[in-house]
């Protein structure tokens, strides 16, 4: 009988993790690039990220119990810490790379830069983030929720004085837009959780399909609106290349600074998680209709950097998330601590933790 060749499986580097997940943003990144919708077809790619957006909303709510959910809303000094790295340290990183003008970055790019820092942070995303990497979703909701309606008022302002233009005449339709695609379907699903509560738990599979799906959904749809724009094509390859660097410097700098200082204010595990993917993000899906009140036939070049900075942190968070999973301990993963108990053993935790978070930050 002839001699069979025993075939070696190939051992990927632990700095290449190239799982499903990142496959799947690359593969989607690829189709905008390619096939990227446009007239009808984007009218309804919008409609389905809404309808995606609003269903994994009415999950969580149907999945955390009244008092996870009040837990929190009351959790105070997290939205604080999310809202400072929001809307006082992005702003303040923005304002120190006013000296690479004109060396290394055209003032166009950094009239974007400065706005990227403005933007509030992403609600979907960070969500599903904290939700993979097996955080507190709760306090993300709330956390992402918040900095969107703040950032209605706050970022027009925030550019109106950085900028030198005028953030005058924002919509409040953004606020309606939150409250009905976010945090009703959320409600919807507390309110029904008596009778769903129990079959979504058990199909937690549906849940994780929807939470990578609607990731997927918003980077086709950012990506495809950039094709269509056509602002990939106003800027240099060498420029562009120097913008993936100074934007990369941003979100390691926002990472570090969210882990860390996160964990020297004494948060448990579950909090920094929600720190680190809720403050460290720019919300791509707020900004664009900003960018076309405050900066009008501009704003196809001014949103490019915002536009580059949401697919990096999503191919970043996305690895990082991971990564928190895999050193969750275990009872964050089974659900079994409940009150006082939980409290206790998290807070025992938090140093034991310390080491895992650093490890899994720093390999990314």
């Amino acid at each position: 009988m002839p001699h069979r060749p025993h075939l070696r499986k190939i051992a990927l580097p632990s700095w290449l993790p190239l799982d499903g997940f990142i496959l799947g943003l690359i593969g989607t990144v690829a189709l905008a690039a390619l096939l990227p919708v446009s007239g009808r077809a984007a009218t309804v790619t919008d409609g389905a990220t809404t309808v995606a957006v609003a269903f994994l909303f009415f999950l969580y709510g149907a999945r955390l119990s009244t008092r996870e959910a009040l837990d929190g809303v009351r959790h105070w000094r997290l939205h604080l810490t999310v809202l400072v790295c929001t809307f006082v340290i992005f702003p303040a990183l923005g304002l120190t790379a006013r000296g690479l003008v004109p060396y290394v970055l055209t003032h166009p790019l950094y009239t974007g830069l400065l706005f990227l820092c403005l933007v509030p942070s992403t609600v979907q995303s960070s969500i599903a983030f904290t939700s993979i990497a097996r955080g507190n979703v709760a306090a993300a909701i709330c956390a992402g929720s918040f900095s969107s309606l703040l950032g209605v008022v706050v970022t027009p302002v925030l550019a109106a004085l950085l900028l030198g233009g005028s953030g005058g005449g924002f919509s409040a339709d953004s606020m309606v837009k939150i409250g009905l695609q976010l945090l009703a379907p959320f409600l919807a699903g507390q309110l029904l959780r008596r009778w769903i509560g129990g079959f979504i738990s058990r199909h937690r599979a549906v849940l994780r399909l929807v939470d990578r799906g609607s990731v997927l959904l918003v980077v086709y749809a950012a990506f495809s609106e950039g094709m269509a724009r056509g602002i990939w094509h106003q800027v240099t390859p060498a420029r562009l290349a120097i913008l993936l660097g100074v934007e990369a410097v941003l979100l390691t700098v926002m990472l570090t600074l969210t882990s860390y200082g996160s964990r020297k204010l004494g948060f448990v595990r579950e909090d920094r998680i929600t720190i680190v993917f809720a403050g460290s993000k720019k919300s791509l899906a707020a900004g664009l209709p900003m960018a076309s009140v405050l900066f009008g036939a501009q704003a196809s070049l001014a949103v490019l950097p915002l536009m580059l900075f949401h697919q990096m942190q999503l191919m970043v968070c996305a690895v990082l998330a991971r990564r928190y999973a895999a050193r969750a301990p275990e009872a964050a993963v089974t659900g079994a601590e409940t009150g006082a108990e939980a409290a206790r053993a998290r807070a025992d935790r938090v140093d034991n933790e310390d080491s895992a978070d650093e490890a899994a930050l720093t390999r990314v």
